[in-house]
């Protein structure tokens, strides 16, 4: 995976890039252009229009991919957009990887926002090269560039007359860059690409097993590490003996790595490294390693202390994060009170393919290649830990086998570069799954508490929540010990039901484990305290589950969330659109003609998250001895404009299974500070026979702006899954994982 090379061998754009601001040509200058055209053949010209496109004179289209590609599809279908715009032949079109750098903007594939924040950018990066190539050839032709309009890779007058993109690459570079009110946009009748079922770029080597993922690159010269790392976080290493880790056939030398120092960021963990011949033999040669710790402050970590800890922390009053009307008032009154509580344990990324990667540190900069969600927080990252520049550290980007939030920190990226500045060769760092599960980046433990009066119907008057979890925030500051914006506003202060009396509140919660984002984040924990509750709510006042959540979400309208700027003006709180999903999921599900009977009922929730609107419906069967299955979920989802039908379908079935998994079985705990998983045997994650047989997804048609995918799909199935549960057979999950329970 190669960078573009550009016309002189510097960037034309320098800078960062606001998302979707018109990052094209402002330094695209005329002799620049004629320095291409007259360039030897040995140093082929190539016109970059925009650091995301470039078009040789053979009339190949390079498009750059700034964004990782993990299974989403994102390395086809940013391309794919600008393509479109563009009008080339998409059979001409080579996507290169981008190297980690500040002038594309964000690199960071998380949060659900590639497409959300680059659709414009690059739309108008093929619309201006459009523009630029139909005015060369007007020129070209000496005719009106009103007579001149691209089709399919070529120019076409309105004689008939073609002219090639290649042909026509020198004198376009020539042209001056337009301004955005210039640019014509195609109508969505003439995509070609855009809206339409196409498969990814790198689906066939993928499915040859010719796919290059972190896993899989190599230097010349490297040696493998495995590391020994404190099993308690913040840990110190004591002492170490590596006599018997030596003797290991293979085995090269041991490293001690620095110490985790705060804030702790993406830092390394720090521990005792095994540089060997072989991954293998770096592995065997660290289980003879024999290794004191000091555990430090977070020794005395006992995951089931801290649970309850939480849930009185929930029972007291907090600080309020949303404050409407007054519900101590409508409290006071009486009459019907209902109260719950809920509970979601620390879970783990486990993404398929573990952290790896390799670096070669040399002469005062590095090289890497990584399976990164993030290549610039590598550069910061590996930056920081050496001392050196952060233009001094070229991170190349592979294909990533899952990621999940995961990859997007690099802590062990700056591992495998710290190992190679002291080893002096390329090193070539690869976790094991114990070690991703032990030293992960773990979710957020939470307890809710919820309370509502509600009226003769059923529905709340009054409304209160409290939260409780160790904050992502704790990474960069460790006096953070509450719930920031960002995660509170995750389905927790930005509660979309109309009611007249509501409170939210958050409270304190130490970090004793790394705690990192993890597919949809906030939301899992918040959804499934919300819309959990919602369902009971339905229940005590014997109302149809669905009748009952239209009638909590109330009339269309859009919410205002106090937020401005143009993010809350381009995406508001739209209620309509949610109740329209609701409406879409029960439809297509058939629950008006599917009563629930002994073992055998639907749940259903929705949820706001990343922008986009989704609803799940959840059919379970639960048995005479108590096991469940899930023969059927209906997703309905309206995440605005869509690009890629098929990459959108296969991320809520993604979402279906990996939210089943997070219901069912997954859970995390710890005991004097170490975590008790090692593996799948006790980190359980759905196989076939827990995942939901059918997941039907049901598109919204929508022209609103494109919104989130992959994460979206998750928040509304824990709910939903437990509310189906409860109406199969009268039992209430509030606290996960499910499998914990008995269910007959």
């Amino acid at each position: 995976m190669n960078r573009v090379e550009l016309v002189t061998r510097r960037s034309f754009l320098g800078g960062m890039f606001s998302a979707g601001a018109l990052v094209l040509g402002a330094r695209l200058l005329p002799e620049d252009a004629l320095a291409a055209a007259a360039a030897s053949k040995a140093e082929k010209a190539v016109w970059n229009p925009s650091v995301y496109l470039g078009l040789e004179p053979d009339g190949s289209v390079i498009i750059v991919s700034h964004r990782s590609e993990m299974g989403t599809g994102i390395r086809s279908v940013l391309p794919m957009v600008l393509a479109d715009e563009l009008d080339a032949d998409w059979k001409r079109v080579k996507v290169e990887q981008a190297l980690g750098d500040a002038k594309y903007g964000s690199q960071n594939t998380d949060g659900s926002c590639s497409i959300r924040d680059f659709y414009d950018a690059m739309l108008q990066a093929g619309a201006t090269a459009r523009l630029m190539l139909e005015r060369a050839a007007a020129e070209k032709w000496g005719v009106p560039a009103s007579e001149c309009k691209a089709k399919n890779h070529q120019v076409v007058h309105t004689s008939g007359k073609k002219l090639g993109y290649g042909e026509l690459a020198a004198l376009a570079a020539k042209q001056a860059v337009p301004k955005k009110e210039e640019l014509k946009f195609k109508a969505p009748a003439e995509y070609r690409y855009i809206g339409k079922e196409l498969p990814t770029i790198d689906v066939a080597d993928i499915c040859a097993g010719k796919g290059t993922f972190g896993i899989d690159a190599k230097m010349p010269g490297m040696v493998y590490a495995s590391i020994e790392r404190s099993p308690v976080y913040g840990g110190k290493l004591k002492s170490f003996d590596d006599k018997e880790a030596r003797a290991v056939k293979g085995v090269l030398q041991t490293v001690v790595l620095p110490p985790l120092t705060p804030p702790y960021q993406f830092k390394p963990l720090g521990g005792v490294a095994v540089i060997a011949n072989s991954t293998w033999a770096a592995v065997k040669g660290r289980e003879k390693l024999k290794v004191e710790w000091d555990g430090g402050e977070n020794a005395g970590y006992d995951s089931a202390n801290y649970k309850q800890a939480l849930l009185e922390t929930v029972r007291q009053p907090q600080k309020a994060a949303r404050n409407i009307g007054n519900v101590d008032a409508e409290f006071a009154k009486g009459g019907k009170i209902h109260e719950a509580e809920y509970y979601v344990p620390h879970l783990s990324h486990a993404p398929m393919e573990p952290p790896a990667a390799v670096a070669d540190f040399k002469d005062g900069k590095v090289v890497i290649h990584t399976a990164t969600q993030n290549p610039q927080a590598v550069q910061e990252t590996v930056a920081g830990a050496l001392g050196i520049d952060k233009k001094d550290v070229e991170c190349h980007v592979t294909l990533l086998g899952g990621g999940f939030g995961r990859k997007s920190k690099p802590d062990y990226v700056a591992e495998a570069a710290l190992l190679s500045k002291q080893v002096g060769k390329p090193v070539k760092v690869t976790w094991t799954r114990e070690d991703d599960i032990r030293f992960d980046y773990y979710h957020a433990v939470a307890a809710m508490y919820l309370k509502a009066r509600v009226d003769d119907k059923g529905r709340p008057t009054a409304w209160l929540q409290r939260s409780a979890f160790p904050s992502i925030g704790a990474m960069f500051n460790p006096a953070t010990n509450t719930g920031q914006g960002f995660e509170l506003g995750m389905g927790w202060s930005n509660l979309p039901f109309d009611i007249p009396n509501h409170r939210a509140e958050n409270g304190p919660a130490k970090a004793h484990v790394r705690i990192g984002w993890l597919r949809s984040v906030a939301n899992i924990y918040h959804a499934f305290g919300v819309h959990s509750f919602a369902d009971e709510l339905a229940a005590l006042a014997n109302r149809d589950r669905v009748e009952y959540l239209l009638d909590l979400l109330g009339q269309p309208r859009k919410v205002d969330l106090g937020q401005r700027g143009p993010m809350a003006e381009k995406f508001p709180l739209d209620i309509g659109r949610l109740r329209r999903v609701v409406e879409l999921a029960a439809e297509k599900s058939g629950w008006a003609n599917k009563k629930p009977s002994k073992g055998r009922a639907l749940g259903i929730a929705a949820h706001w998250s990343f922008l986009s609107y989704i609803a799940a419906v959840v059919e379970v069967e639960v048995d005479d001895k108590g096991k469940l299955r899930i023969p059927r979920v209906d997703i309905a989802a309206d995440v605005g404009k869509v690009i890629s039908p098929d990459r959108v379908r296969s991320q809520f079935e993604g979402a279906s299974a990996f939210g089943a998994g997070i219901a069912l079985l997954s859970e995390i705990t710890a005991k004097n500070g170490a975590i008790a998983q090692s593996n799948f045997h006790d980190y359980q994650v759905p196989r076939i026979q827990e995942s939901p047989l059918a997941t039907h997804v049901h598109l919204v048609n929508s022209n609103d702006p494109p919104a989130g995918v992959g994460e979206p799909g998750v928040p509304p199935m824990l709910p939903a899954i437990c509310n189906a549960v409860y109406a199969a057979t009268g039992k209430r999950i509030r606290d996960l994982p499910l499998r914990k329970h008995k269910l007959v």
